[in-house]
């Protein structure tokens, strides 16, 4: 983590308003918006993977819509647990373009024998407030913004998303029945 942040440019606002989850039962704190500029062509192509994808997913924080697109595209079809806040944060902002991309890249994420399935429903049933809010912005969102687009909320991008994640996350904290029968 050290070596990606080392790459961050300095900023001329500090992070704003950061946001708590619990990922594998650790604490994760992730800023709203994050205001440093890209770093120089180049300097990402000696990271590890998952130092980009963590430098990636800290750059989907970007208070500039296109950069958070960009960003997303490298990460959307990574299964690891700690990139689901990311994605499903941007789930409840406001660009339409971000939420269809989002909506191309998870097509597995309805089908419960997916990992994909699996990560989003697992991390998002350990974090339900993370949801509950998450999922009153997009119809915030969609009714400042939306409505004339899609006249029925259920068809709006973040509603299908935010409802396929919330199927997930009910799936996986259900009570798994136990195959055989008490005695």
């Amino acid at each position: 983590m050290q070596t990606v942040l080392k790459l961050l440019p300095s900023a001329p606002l500090k992070p704003a308003l950061p946001f708590g989850v619990t990922v594998d039962e650790q604490p994760l704190v992730i800023p709203y918006r994050i205001y440093q500029a890209e770093p120089p062509a180049g300097a990402e192509t000696s990271l590890p993977p998952t130092q980009l994808a963590i430098l990636n997913c800290l750059y989907t924080r970007h208070h500039d819509g296109r950069v958070r697109q960009r960003r997303l595209k490298h990460v959307l079809t990574l299964n690891e647990p700690w990139v689901v806040p990311f994605v499903v944060r941007l789930v409840g902002e406001y660009v339409l373009e971000i939420l269809l991309d989002i909506r191309r890249e998870l097509v597995e994420l309805d089908d419960p024998t997916t990992p994909q399935h699996t990560v989003y429903g697992q991390v998002l049933a350990a974090n339900p407030s993370f949801l509950a809010v998450t999922r009153q912005r997009v119809a915030s969102y969609w009714a400042c913004y939306y409505r004339h687009l899609y006249s029925d909320r259920r068809y709006y991008p973040g509603s299908t998303l935010i409802e396929s994640m919330r199927a997930a996350a009910r799936h996986r904290s259900a009570p798994t029945r136990s195959r055989h029968p008490r005695v």
